[in-house]
């Protein structure tokens, strides 16, 4: 069996035991995981260039790392309350408390942005349109 065959191969079963790993207990995702996986190497399967195989070698890679990393089980146990399946492998971000007094800033003017406000916080601005709505009375 050639090395690229091989790395197909064990490709499709790890993206198998991935999918049973991370949609355990939840028989409709296991069977849409099951036929999307076979649907897409099936499709492939009469492909011959060894850089496009590579490539879907890799891209089989970034989705068993999503899967795994990326997605958690949520079930409604009862209204407004869902219990999370988050496995060690799920990717945890800080979580900063909310402070309702918090003052935001309105950010800064990037390079090339167009002025919308004008100078001096749009006063010029004003003052000119005051001054030509008052000579057009």
């Amino acid at each position: 069996m050639s090395n690229l065959r091989r790395q197909v191969l064990s490709a499709f079963k790890k993206l198998h035991r991935t999918r049973q790993y991370v949609f355990q207990g939840d028989a409709n995702a296991l069977v849409a995981g099951r036929l999307k996986i076979n649907e897409s190497f099936l499709q492939n399967r009469n492909e011959s260039s060894e850089d496009e195989i590579q490539k879907m070698i890799k891209l089989a890679q970034d989705v068993d790392l999503e899967l795994r990393t990326n997605v958690i089980q949520a079930q409604k146990k009862e209204e407004g309350v869902y219990e999370l399946r988050i496995t060690p492998e799920t990717t945890r971000l800080d979580n900063v408390v909310f402070n309702p007094d918090a003052i935001i800033e309105k950010p800064r003017r990037q390079r090339g942005d167009k002025n919308t406000e004008g100078c001096c916080g749009g006063a010029a601005m004003a003052a000119l349109e005051a001054e030509v709505q008052a000579r057009n009375k």
